[in-house]
């Protein structure tokens, strides 16, 4: 398990209030290797005078989040939630905007191959999309999780047990593994210049390529290349304080111009727009997830 504290006073951060944030990390056992990225805790403190505090979470894959106490307000496109205790998100291409009160949240983030074992829906029917997790038919078989994970009375090593065996239970095998993480692991690794490279890297035919990207992946291939490449760029300007777009850009983008064009894509925002914005949850999260688990977003995670 790695553990992290941040508060809104350090390294000269100054957010709309006084709050704390702390993060905790746990590997998943190892025969969920390569189905999740992590199972994280974290808490929200917010001082006296305050009342929530808003961020915008970059594109990522299918999440499970429970909260205990207060509840977030989020929205990812056309979708929206507010209020709900267990939320449920599909893989996503586009940010999601969301304002959150003092809370306890304990999240499940699943890879393409966690998809394919415990979800039966096409992830491209979920993408960009946030739900009540308990309503959802692609999400409401872990239900069940909320009356443990919600509730502030049962210690948090039992919240971690109950969400190993609830993913045990759940587990399913599929005919897949082997493609899956070959296709994720040249997504993270690879540098390929067009989905005909990918498909060969992968050993398959594009068709085939996209049928399992759309299965399992939430996009097609060139989609997915392409929320690669920004993330990588994302990534590098949020950790690395004070640097400019430009230092920041993956070497695949032709010029300014052209990311700033993906940027207004994934983000429904301007690069300024974004730099100008307070990040309160997003940074701490980020700079906490590489310093304890070595990779700060999940799309860089590799497939084990």
């Amino acid at each position: 398990m790695g553990e992290y504290l941040h508060t809104g006073a350090e390294r000269g951060f100054a957010p709309p209030t006084g709050y704390r944030l702390k993060a905790e990390f746990h590997e998943p056992p190892p025969q969920f290797e390569g189905c999740f990225t992590t199972f994280y805790r974290a808490t929200l403190e917010i001082d006296e005078g305050g009342d929530r505090l808003h961020d915008h979470l970059q594109p990522e894959w299918a999440n499970l989040r429970f909260f205990c106490g207060g509840a977030p307000d989020a929205a990812i496109g056309t979708t929206r939630i507010s209020g709900a205790h267990f939320i449920g998100t599909g893989p996503s291409s586009l940010a999601c905007q969301f304002t959150i009160p003092p809370m306890q949240m304990w999240g499940v983030g699943i890879l393409p191959l966690g998809w394919a074992r415990f979800f039966s829906a096409d992830a491209a029917s979920c993408a960009n999309m946030v739900c009540d997790g308990a309503q959802h038919p692609a999400f409401s078989h872990f239900a069940g999780l909320a009356d443990t994970l919600c509730n502030p009375e049962i210690d948090p090593e039992e919240q971690l047990a109950a969400i190993t065996a609830a993913m045990t239970r759940a587990m399913r095998p599929t005919r897949d593994d082997v493609r899956i993480r070959r296709v994720h692991n040249e997504l993270v690794n690879g540098d390929f210049a067009s989905v005909h490279d990918l498909a060969d890297a992968c050993a398959m035919s594009i068709r085939t390529l996209e049928r399992m990207c759309a299965r399992y992946f939430g996009f097609s291939p060139k989609l997915l290349m392409r929320r690669q490449r920004f993330m990588r760029s994302l990534t590098t300007f949020m950790l690395q304080r004070g640097s400019r777009w430009t230092e920041a850009m993956d070497a695949h983008y032709h010029d300014q111009a052209q990311f700033t064009r993906e940027f207004r894509e994934f983000m429904t925002m301007n690069p300024s727009e974004y730099a100008a914005l307070d990040h309160p949850i997003l940074t701490s999260f980020m700079e906490a997830r590489a310093r304890v688990w070595g990779s700060a977003v999940q799309t860089l995670d590799t497939p084990g």
